[in-house]
């Protein structure tokens, strides 16, 4: 069994077909199916199927996948062993764009400073699509603003509470049930589907058979922040995300009797029987910030 082939493995698993891993190791497509033949003449059974043109895991491949991960974590740390303590190499960090643009630009803008050495390459996805990334070892942490959660197989640092505000226009109502009681249809204005806090508002609003909102749906929360502005609807989104216009003047945080669900900051790293020091400085970093602004 060759370490090569568990690369290609490992990559298949990660970009979704054979196509895609033979473009990213640079492999000619024959040479792909015939690392993955040699694994599978191997262990004795097929790795992969097909189900409606998709490729999938078969049991005895998902079987295989934490064995390799571990195999192959094992190998970078034998590789890097002379400079196991120096910060180097490729960084690759998944976050909402909530905590991209209010808590995590500094923090990069720090490590990139201090670590000069190190290549971060960064990726704004839904929480969930964060998650999945990390799992499939696209990324090596994953930021999430969330519900509390539990995860055996990461790493988990709950960071911050992040404090659920609902927005309108300067000129707008100054209570939610301003909103709530009107005849007149307002927007809710949010991002995309599966933003957690869009889901647990939504879920808010049918637990309580409040209806008489429609939902406006924006790329980013710059543009939501704008059309809120314009005085077109009302939004929900972390305090964070909201203060500098707050207090300059542009955005109004409406008082409400909501009981709305609490949501949290949280840092997710892949278990592996070897950590890199980019990820162990970089994790480093963010717990020392979320420190400070408590």
């Amino acid at each position: 069994m060759e370490i090569r082939h568990l690369i290609t493995f490992q990559t298949i698993v990660e970009v979704g077909s054979y196509t895609g891993a033979a473009s990213k190791l640079d492999y000619t497509q024959s040479t792909i199916t015939s690392h993955i033949q040699a694994l599978e003449n191997e262990i004795g059974g097929a790795l992969f199927t097909y189900v409606k043109r998709n490729l999938k895991l078969t049991h005895l491949g998902r079987e295989l996948m934490p064995l390799a991960e571990d195999l192959l974590s094992t190998h970078d740390q034998i590789k890097n062993m002379q400079n196991a303590h120096e910060v180097r190499g490729v960084l690759k960090v998944a976050a909402p764009e909530s905590l991209t643009i209010s808590r995590l630009s500094p923090i990069i803008r720090e490590f990139s400073l201090k670590y000069p050495h190190v290549k971060i390459i960064l990726s704004n996805g839904t929480c969930g699509q964060n998650q999945i990334d990390l799992m499939r070892g696209q990324v090596d942490i994953a930021l999430m603003v969330y519900p509390e959660i539990e995860l055996e197989k990461c790493i988990h640092y709950p960071l911050i509470e992040e404090e659920m505000v609902i927005i309108s226009s300067n000129d707008g109502p100054n209570h939610f049930d301003d909103y709530k009681n009107s005849s007149t249809k307002h927007y809710f204005i949010t991002n995309e589907e599966g933003c957690s806090y869009r889901t647990m508002f939504e879920r808010h609003l049918l637990k309580h058979d409040i209806q008489n909102f429609q939902t406006m749906e924006l790329w980013s929360i710059e543009a939501i922040k704008q059309t809120v502005m314009s005085g077109l609807g009302f939004s929900v989104l972390p305090y964070i995300t909201v203060k500098d216009e707050v207090e300059n003047g542009k955005l109004k945080v409406l008082t409400h009797s909501e009981e709305l669900d609490p949501i949290y900051s949280h840092m997710l790293i892949k278990k592996k029987k070897w950590l890199s020091p980019a990820v162990e400085a970089f994790t480093e970093l963010v717990l020392d910030s979320i420190s400070e602004s408590n």
